[in-house]
């Protein structure tokens, strides 16, 4: 399978998916989706890395607190970000999250953003594994 991302409607939001063949890659398929809302992931250079690290208690809390720190990242640092490498390691009671992004500091002309996502909601959220093996990882973002 493909890993990739899509967009699904819900409403003024934008619902994120994203899908793989591994959790890690679900998660990084949907901080893509994530970038997608704003430019073309694909037009973010990685100029920088910065470190992000995240822990919950299950799959699901741990996609939402993931995706609001990538949207933390983006605001502080006036950066948008198209590579995302995870790494996931289950340490009872909490899965603990450690990633490197990669992007560029937002370039108005360049990536014409669209819209500031604000947070990643508990909206349509699921992070499982489907029958064919594929895992997904997706949520409402308020946009």
């Amino acid at each position: 399978m493909i890993a990739r991302w899509e967009h699904f409607h819900h409403g003024a939001d934008i619902g994120i998916r994203g899908i793989g063949d591994t959790l890690c890659e679900a998660y990084e398929q949907a901080a893509l989706a994530l970038t997608a809302i704003v430019t073309e992931p694909d037009c973010v250079r990685p100029v920088r890395t910065v470190a992000v690290s995240c822990a919950a208690p299950d799959h699901e809390l741990l996609l939402i607190d993931w995706l609001n720190a990538i949207i933390y990242e983006m605001a502080v640092r006036r950066m948008l970000f198209g590579h995302f490498d995870v790494e996931l390691r289950e340490r009872r009671p909490s899965t603990l999250l450690s990633a490197r992004i990669s992007g560029e500091t937002v370039d108005a002309t360049r990536h014409r953003p669209v819209v500031e996502p604000k947070g990643a909601t508990y909206t349509e959220l699921h992070v499982g594994q489907r029958a064919d093996g594929a895992w997904v990882a997706q949520c409402v973002v308020d946009v």
